[in-house]
C-alpha cells in the first residue's frame, strides 16, 4: 500500500545533463494490506479495461511503482498509487510506469485504497504531491473497510473537493464516469446512472432478461390457453362442436 515519500523533483526539475536510467525497471510495490484491498483493485481494473475496451489510448493498472525521477529511481519511500490511470497513452503491458520515458505523462485519474497504516498518508502527503508534482485531474480515496469515499479535480493547481449526488456520487471528468458504492464495492456508473458491469455481470444480465422474456411468453401462452378452454367451453353450451369449426 501507499508509503511516504520524500521530497521529490519533477521532470522539468532534473537538469538535462542527468543521464537518464533505462525506462525498463520492474514495479517495487510492497505486499497489498488485505484480501479486501487486492479484490477492490482488481475489480477497477477490470471494470475500466472491459469498459474501453474498443479503446487503445489509455493505461489502467494498480499498486505499480511510478518512477519520475531518476534521481530517486529505487526509492524505497515511494510506492505507486493503488489505482491509476494514464489517458493518450499506449495501451500496453509495462512493468512500471516510467515518467521520462512516457512522454512525461503523470496519471490523470489516481484512487487510493485507505488503511489504518496508510490514511494519514494518503489524504496529506500524497494528496500534495499529486496535486503539486504529479497534476493528477482527479484524485479518489476509498476505505474498503468503513466505504468512506472523497473525491477532488485539479482547479488552478488546486484541488477541490467533489460535491457529491443526493446518493453520494462523485463524477470523475477524466473517466466520465460516477465513482460510487455499490453492495460494499467502489464502483464506476455511466452518466445516466447505470452500473458499468463486468462481462460476467452483463452475461448474467442477459441471461435474466432472455429468462425473463420466456416467461413472459410462458404467461402469454397460458392465458391464450384459458381464453381457448373458455370459448370451446362456450361453443359447446350453445351446441356447437368447437372440433368441427376449422
Amino acid at each position: 500500500m501507499s508509503q511516504p515519500l520524500a521530497t521529490t523533483t519533477s521532470v522539468k526539475d532534473v537538469n538535462e545533463s542527468i543521464i537518464f536510467p533505462p525506462g525498463d525497471i520492474y514495479s517495487d510495490e510492497p505486499p497489498l494490506e488485505s484480501d479486501l484491498h487486492r479484490e477492490q483493485i482488481d475489480l477497477l481494473i477490470r471494470l475500466i479495461k472491459w469498459w474501453w475496451r474498443d479503446r487503445q489510448d489509455f493505461y489502467a493498472t494498480g499498486n505499480l511503482t511510478i518512477y519520475f525521477s531518476p534521481n530517486q529511481k529505487k526509492s524505497e519511500e515511494f510506492r505507486g498509487p493503488d489505482f491509476f490511470l494514464v489517458l493518450d497513452t499506449e495501451k500496453k503491458d509495462r512493468k512500471s510506469w516510467v515518467v521520462w520515458q512516457e512522454d512525461g505523462k503523470y496519471p490523470n485519474v489516481i484512487i487510493e485504497m485507505l488503511s489504518d497504516s496508510t490514511a494519514s498518508v494518503d489524504k496529506g502527503l500524497k494528496k500534495q504531491i499529486y496535486q503539486n508534482t504529479f497534476r493528477t485531474p482527479d484524485y479518489f480515496w476509498f476505505d474498503p473497510n468503513n466505504l468512506e469515499l472523497q473525491g477532488f479535480h485539479l482547479v488552478d493547481g488546486q484541488y477541490q473537493d467533489l460535491v457529491p449526488t443526493e446518493s453520494g456520487w462523485l463524477w470523475s471528468q477524466q473517466l466520465g464516469l460516477y465513482l460510487a458504492v455499490y453492495l460494499g464495492k467502489l464502483r464506476f456508473f455511466t452518466p445516466d446512472r447505470q452500473l458499468v458491469m463486468l462481462p460476467e455481470e452483463e452475461a448474467n444480465q442477459q441471461l435474466e432478461q432472455a429468462n425473463q422474456q420466456l416467461e413472459q411468453a410462458n404467461q402469454q401462452l397460458e392465458q391464450e390457453r384459458q381464453r381457448a378452454a373458455i370459448l370451446a367451453e362456450r361453443l359447446r353450451t350453445a351446441g356447437i362442436d368447437p372440433e368441427q369449426i376449422f
